[in-house]
Formats: C-alpha cells, structure tokens, sequence
C-alpha cells in the first residue's frame, strides 16, 4: 500500500456537515475543515481529509460547520436601550426616543455596551460586525470601542458616525440641537486620525459613516466619501430607510438621495448602504450598477414598520446584499438566524411569491455576501479564505428531523445552537461562553450603566 502522508494544521474540525457556501453551495456530509494559522488549509470530505492531524481537534459529529456570519449594520452602543422605545415608526422613534438617548450616552456607557453587545454576537455566530457608532463620536470613544470589539474576538469596522452642521431637513423633522455637536471640519479631522489609528487591514478599521443621506450636508457627504477615496477605505450611511425620506430630500434637493450620490460621482464600490428601503427603479439600477453594496435590517425594517427592501430587485441587477440586525434596541436579539428568517418572510409577505426567496439566498446574504459588503476575505469555506467559521448543534429537538440542512438553518436555528466561533483561526466562543472576556462582569456593568443612562435621559415614563 502506499504510504501515508500526512498533513498538520493547528484547528481540525472533522466529522461535520460542512457548509462552504462556495459558488457550488457544496455541502459534505460528513466533512472538515482544516485551520493553520488565521486561514483556512482545507475542506472536503471525511474520507478525502483522512490523513490531516490537528493540534487541537472537534469533533463536530451531529453538527453543522458553515462561515461565520457577517452583521453588516448594527449599533453596539444601543444594547443598553434594549425594550425601550415600543410602537413608534422611525422619524418619532429616532426624535422621541433615541436621539435625546443618545445624546445622553456617555463614553463610558458606549464601551460598556459594545463589550456586551460584541460578546452577544459572537455567541450568536457573528464573526464580523459594522458598527455604526454615533454615540459619542470622540476620538477618544471611538477607538475605544474599536479597542473593545477587537478584544472580545471580533472582526469588523467602527463606521464612526458623522453629523456635522445642523441641515434644514435636520430641523424640520425636530432633531435636537445637541446632536450636531462637531463643525464639517472637525468630523472629517476626527475621522481621519481614528482611521490613521486604525489603518485599512486592521483587525477592525474604521470608516467614514455619513449618518443619514437625507439629513447630513451635501457637501460633507460628499468629503466623507472622498475621504474614505483617499484612505482605501469603504464608506457607511443610512439610505432611504423612512418613506419620507426621498421626498425631503427632493423638495430640499431636486434630486432624490441615490440619484443624486449618482449624478455627483459618489457612488461606488466603497458604498454600504444600509436600509435603502424606498428606491425607484432607477436607484436600483444606480446602486447595482456602481458596485455599491446595500445592508438588509428585516427585522428591524419590520419591527419600526419601516418597509420592505426590493430585494429581488437589487440581486437580480447584479447588487450585492448583506444582511444587518440594526442593532440592539429594535425589539430582537443580535441574531443573524432570525434575520434570515425574517428576510425571507418578508419578501413572500410582500411579493404573495413563495418562490420570491428561499433559505438558499437568504444563507448567502448573511455568509458569501456579507463578506463582500464587509469587504472582509471570508463568508466562505475553503483554502486560503480567512478562518472564520462557526458550529451549529444540529441535535437540538427543534432541528429534528433533519431532511433539509440548509432550510432547518434559516427557518428553525436560532443563534444559541451556535456552539463554537472561530475568527482568524482562534475560538473566541464555545457552548455559550466568550473566552476573550469576563461575560458575568460586562453584563452587570451594562445593567449598572443602563439604569443610570435611562435616568440621566429622563426616559423613566419608558420604563414598566
């Protein structure tokens, strides 16, 4: 017979139905993956990967391996407002509720919230997160939160949020004064020494993040975005989440917010756009055609009653769409497996089309193409991808019996069957408990810091 040879890696995760989400959705049943350093060596089949020794093997029997999901828009610091802000459609919730909130976060309550917030992720299988962070937006605080979200094992980006100049549109809808709290100037040269901090191919970057296209100043959209250019690095805002929001801006502009990012030559590859719920059909086409990518938030589009993306649109034009939980505050967990559920529902709900989505698409958009709006080399297992990944305990009552791997995942997983996160190659969580941080601790701060924050905010008539 001829001789074995056989090959080394540091991770083995063997005997697994493996989900590589590749350009095939090549499933093995039962497979490994192989993990050297903070990439992944191999994937195949069991029979194929018999002759790989691990320095520290899992035996992943009954189990699914897929990669890791990729929270494309969410803000960490609001975990501590979880529950509050019930029945309200975006504009009063963000006037009523969450602006006069987040005006009174302090720096040491948005780092006690992210480290709580980042290791709920992580036990939800979120392996690269987008935090739109816009409270407070120091430099200081800004790159402590980045500081935070990397330690617990993250990956990701801290889209620091920038306001600038109170707008016209800005007072119309009564946002508070103390919002606007930094000149144009001084938000691109905050920005700009936070990315200096935090280059393009950290761990965790930080990028440009116009707040919200309808009320953020034309022209400091347009120096963020030339900022974001000029650093290589991608840029985040808020797009057309609110049926309002096309015509403000056209009565302000004469221009709707994606037509006009188009005509000025700012729309590109660099773009995330999160919600991006009211578009015509020559915004999708803008969008698609510039290699811009788009977040979907379902859930939390469905819990403000905010709308529903034209989804089918934008992917079938050639879009690339990730998905995002939005964040804490909006009635859910931080969990990408509800999201899914959700996207799919929607879209069915919307269309009266069974066939409008399927779990297929709905798996990419939190894995494969959510990788691409986080431009992160991962969202997909095999050789050379980033080791990002995660395990899911298909032996829970509610994913019995097992006939459809991929539809159990979407429609019946919920991101506490997530028994192991691995990121850059290390496992940063296993059976419910983050390795990087005292979870027990971070709780009890963010329970300690929430109370005082509701108080400070004057928020108690929320409480009950």
């Amino acid at each position: 017979m001829p001789a074995v040879h056989e090959k080394f890696c540091d991770l083995l995760l063997t005997d697994a139905t493996v989900l590589t989400v590749d350009e095939h959705r090549t499933i093995h049943r039962p497979g490994s993956v192989a993990v050297t350093g903070n990439r992944i060596t191999a994937v195949g089949p069991q029979e194929e990967m018999a002759d790989w020794q691990g320095k520290e093997v899992l035996d992943c029997t009954g189990k699914a391996v897929l990669p890791g999901l990729v929270d494309g828009h969410n803000h960490l610091y609001q975990a501590l407002a979880r529950g509050l802000g019930e029945g309200l459609s975006i504009v009063p919730w963000l006037c009523d509720f969450m602006w006069p909130y987040s005006i009174a976060v302090e720096s040491s309550d948005a780092v006690a919230a992210a480290r709580f917030a980042a290791a709920e992720a992580l036990r939800h299988g979120t392996t690269t997160v987008v935090d739109n962070h816009y409270a407070p937006t120091d430099l200081d605080t800004t790159l402590a939160v980045a500081d935070v979200v990397e330690r617990t094992g993250l990956r990701g980006a801290i889209a620091r949020g920038i306001v600038g100049p109170r707008t016209e549109i800005a007072a119309k809808r009564g946002q508070p004064d103390a919002l606007f709290r930094y000149s144009a100037a001084d938000e691109l040269a905050i920005t700009r020494e936070a990315v200096q901090h935090r280059p393009p191919g950290s761990r965790v970057e930080v990028w440009p993040a116009p707040l919200n296209l309808t009320y953020v100043d034309q022209e400091l959209v347009r120096r963020s975005i030339e900022l974001a250019r000029e650093l290589g690095i991608s840029w985040h805002a808020h797009c057309c989440e609110g049926r309002t929001d096309p015509k403000s801006y056209l009565d302000a502009y004469r221009a709707r917010p994606v037509q006009w990012l188009s005509k000025a030559g700012l729309l590109d590859e660099r773009a995330t756009l999160a919600h991006a719920i009211w578009l015509d059909d020559a915004e999708v086409e803008q969008i698609a055609g510039s290699g811009a990518r788009v977040v979907h938030n379902p859930t939390s589009n469905a819990y403000l009653a905010s709308g529903t993306l034209p989804l089918a649109e934008l992917r079938t034009r050639g879009a690339v769409v990730g998905l995002g939980t939005d964040g804490p505050s909006c009635g859910h967990r931080q969990d990408l497996f509800e999201c899914m559920k959700q996207s799919v529902l929607a879209q069915r709900s919307t269309t009266l089309d069974p066939t409008a989505m399927r779990a297929q698409d709905a798996l990419d958009l939190a894995t494969r193409d959510g990788a691409r709006c986080a431009g992160v080399d991962a969202g997909v297992l095999e050789p050379g991808r980033l080791a990002d990944l995660i395990v899911v305990d298909l032996d829970r009552p509610h994913l019995q019996p097992l006939h459809d791997v991929v539809s159990t995942l979407v429609y019946a997983a919920r991101g506490s069957d997530v028994v192991v996160t691995v990121v850059d190659g290390e496992i940063v969580q296993r059976d419910g408990r983050c390795l990087r941080l005292d979870e027990a601790s971070a709780a009890a701060e963010a329970r300690e810091r929430a109370e005082l924050l509701v108080h400070r905010a004057g928020m108690t008539r929320l409480l009950r």
